[in-house]
Formats: structure tokens, C-alpha cells, sequence
């Protein structure tokens, strides 16, 4: 198999391109590789559909976002875990802009049905929308999964019609597209004659028209009404990632199929930790005495708390690490990350005349040391606060 190729690869473009220089670039690539120019080429069909991915994902803010923070993974969701496939083109608008508003049978073999104009058929132009949602978790709910029981108001199927938005329960058939919810035409464009497939504008793609309208939704089938969802947050998500919840979001209007709810996950900050990955960093404040002649500290985890050896001798800024005490990995079974402890040496500023005595008898045998700057100090010292 391929490596699968970056996105901005794909495209031509800088990571940091704005949003014309894609569409450019795509324009590009979709007029030199449109299968009506290149008929019976599969090569130029998988270059256009991978152009097509790239553009999808690069040219919707969200979904860029999360390829920029995860890469492939972040945008998996996005295409149904899948990969990505026609029915996850959201930019037939796009493609109609390119070629003059036409397009060819083969895309009917792509999309699974009509596509132009608009792009949408009938069942999705009748789609609830979808709907996010922001949840904050602790670092201890991260390490270990969590269910969240929220409160979210989506529009439901209106009681009074049944969802019909008819209020004598009459829907009639529409007369300009015959119940299909979309209108053929025939139009020149860039490649010849081609064939139009758009929405219907009579009955806006359902196929149905309503004379009697329900008096309660006003003839959109669907209400506004307030539901408690469960949330099942698996172990390991980060900051960024989201959950999509299938077929609960808005209901589509008139019977329309529902949307979806998509649940962005955000961290809390952790008083102690500090997460990178799957590996936390803590920083722990030991004394003269204990960096000189090591001790048994006590580190917290976000479960309980492990003891750890400070061996003599332990200098200001040293790095010990608690394998296995960090956060599991999002889906995997390649067991957590680590604990990464960070020893501060700390100065006392207040002494009592007993300290004082003690610290000055120290002076003494420091005094006999000759510590002197010199380049590895300076480069330890550069180090330190990089």
C-alpha cells in the first residue's frame, strides 16, 4: 500500500497558506486531473479524489486544526474512521464554482447519486445539523476514562405533526421535480456538454410540498427541546481531540434523518502536572540537606503516590523519572507514559540564629572547594533556562 501522502503536500502549499492560495491550488489540481479531461485513467481519478481529501480537510478550519495537532488520526472521526471517502465532500459548491456549474455522469459513480449545484441529494439536504459541545476534564479523569452525563437542547420531532410540519397530515408531491428533490439540466461548459444535477428550488431538495402548515413548528416538523446525553470519554484524549456522538444531534426537518453531536475535549489545569503527550512533568522542591545527603521522597501520582530515592549529591534541576506512572495512550494497549520528576534545590531566605551558625561552620568547607565558572558551567547554566 501508498504511504498516504500530507495534506499540503498534496496541494502544493505552504503549512501556513491562507485559505485563496488552497482553493487555488485545488482549483489547479481538480482541472488537471477532473476525470471527464482524463476518461478511463484511474491514476488521474485517485490524484483528483486525493486532492479532493486534502482540500476537504485543509479548507475547513476545524478539521485543519486537528490534522496540524495530530496528523492523520486528528481527522479520522471526520471521515468516519474509515478514511476518506465522496459522501465526506462538503465542497460541491466548491467544485461548481471550478466548472462553471456542470458536471458529468462519473460523479454520480463517485457521490452515489446526482452531484452538481449543490451536491446534496435529497436525504442530505433533509440532515439535522450537527452539534458541538465542549467538555473540560481533570487529569485524573483522562488517566482513567470517565462517563459525563450532559444537558443539550436539540431540536426533536414536533408532537403535534408527528414531525410532518403538516398540520392535516397532507404532504403532497412536488410537481417540478416529481418527488425527487432534484432538477436535471443540460448546460456547455469547459469540457463540452455536461449534465446539471441540482437542488430542486420549489421544494428545496425534499420532494414534498406542505399546504397546510402545523401551526406549533410552523411547518419544519421539528421543536426545540432539551436532552440529557452520556458521554463515554475513553482514556488517553487530549486537548483538541473530539468525540462524535452518531445520530444525535438535530433531527432534519420534516422527517429528515439526524445530525450528529461532536464533543470537544478540553484539560483542566492540574495544580502539580504538566502534560506533554503521555508523559507528565511535576517539579519538587527538596533542601540543602537532602540534595547533599539523598533522602526518600513521597511524589504524587493522579492515583495516590510512589516513594522515590534522591541519592547524595543530587544537583539543582535533575530529572528523575517514575516509568509507567504516567497517561495511557488513546486506543492502545502499549501501556502508559512516565512520571518525569524535576528536583528544585530551595534556598532558605529566613534563618534562625541556630541555622545560621550551621550555614556559616558550611561557608567554611565550601570556602576549601574553589568553585570557579568555566564553560561546561555555562553551558549547563544555558541549558537550564532554554
Amino acid at each position: 500500500m501508498a504511504k498516504k501522502r500530507d495534506y499540503y503536500e498534496v496541494l502544493g502549499v505552504e503549512k501556513n497558506a491562507d485559505d485563496s492560495t488552497i482553493k487555488k491550488a485545488y482549483r489547479k489540481l481538480a482541472m488537471q486531473f477532473h476525470p471527464d479531461k482524463n476518461p478511463d485513467d484511474k491514476a488521474s481519478e485517485e490524484k483528483f479524489k486525493e486532492a479532493s481529501e486534502a482540500y476537504e480537510v485543509l479548507s475547513d478550519p476545524d478539521k485543519r486544526q486537528l490534522y496540524d495537532q495530530h496528523g492523520f488520526a486528528g481527522v479520522e472521526n471526520a471521515f468516519g474512521g474509515h478514511g476518506f471517502d465522496w459522501g465526506n465532500f462538503t465542497h460541491a459548491d466548491d467544485l461548481s464554482d471550478i466548472f462553471g456549474g456542470g458536471f458529468s455522469s462519473i460523479f454520480e459513480s463517485f457521490f452515489g447519486g446526482g452531484f452538481g449545484g449543490t451536491g446534496r441529494s435529497r436525504q442530505q439536504s433533509n440532515r439535522g445539523e450537527d452539534l458541538q459541545i465542549e467538555l473540560s476534564l481533570t487529569l485524573k479523569e483522562i488517566a482513567i476514562g470517565t462517563d459525563k452525563k450532559i444537558k443539550i437542547g436539540v431540536k426533536e420531532a414536533c408532537e403535534k405533526c408527528n414531525g410532518s410540519g403538516s398540520a392535516d397530515g397532507k404532504v403532497d408531491s412536488c410537481s417540478q421535480c416529481k418527488g425527487t428533490g432534484q432538477v436535471r439540466q443540460i448546460r456547455q461548459s469547459l469540457f463540452g456538454q455536461m449534465q446539471t444535477v441540482s437542488e430542486c428550488p420549489s421544494c428545496r431538495g425534499e420532494g414534498k410540498i406542505i399546504k397546510n402548515r402545523c401551526s406549533k413548528c410552523y411547518g419544519e416538523g421539528r421543536m426545540g427541546k432539551v436532552n440529557e446525553i452520556n458521554v463515554k470519554i475513553p482514556a488517553g484524549v487530549e486537548e483538541g481531540q473530539y468525540i462524535r456522538l452518531r445520530g444525535q444531534g438535530n433531527i432534519g426537518p420534516r422527517g429528515g434523518t439526524r445530525g450528529d453531536i461532536l464533543v470537544l475535549i478540553h484539560e483542566k489545569q492540574d495544580d502539580q502536572f504538566e502534560r506533554e503527550g503521555r508523559d507528565l512533568y511535576i517539579k519538587y522542591p527538596i533542601s540543602f540537606s537532602q540534595a547533599a545527603l539523598g533522602d526518600e521522597i513521597i511524589v504524587p501520582t493522579l492515583q495516590s503516590s510512589v516513594k522515590m530515592k534522591i541519592p547524595s549529591g543530587t544537583q539543582n534541576g535533575r530529572i528523575f523519572r517514575l516509568k509507567g506512572q504516567g497517561l495511557p495512550t488513546l486506543h492502545s494497549t502499549h501501556g502508559n507514559g512516565d512520571i518525569l520528576v524535576q528536583i528544585i534545590i530551595i534556598t532558605p531566605n529566613r534563618l534562625n540564629k541556630e541555622e545560621t551558625e550551621l550555614f556559616i561552620k558550611l561557608k567554611e568547607f565550601d570556602a576549601k572547594r574553589e568553585l570557579k565558572p568555566g564553560k561546561s558551567f555555562l553551558s549547563k547554566l544555558k541549558d537550564y533556562f532554554s
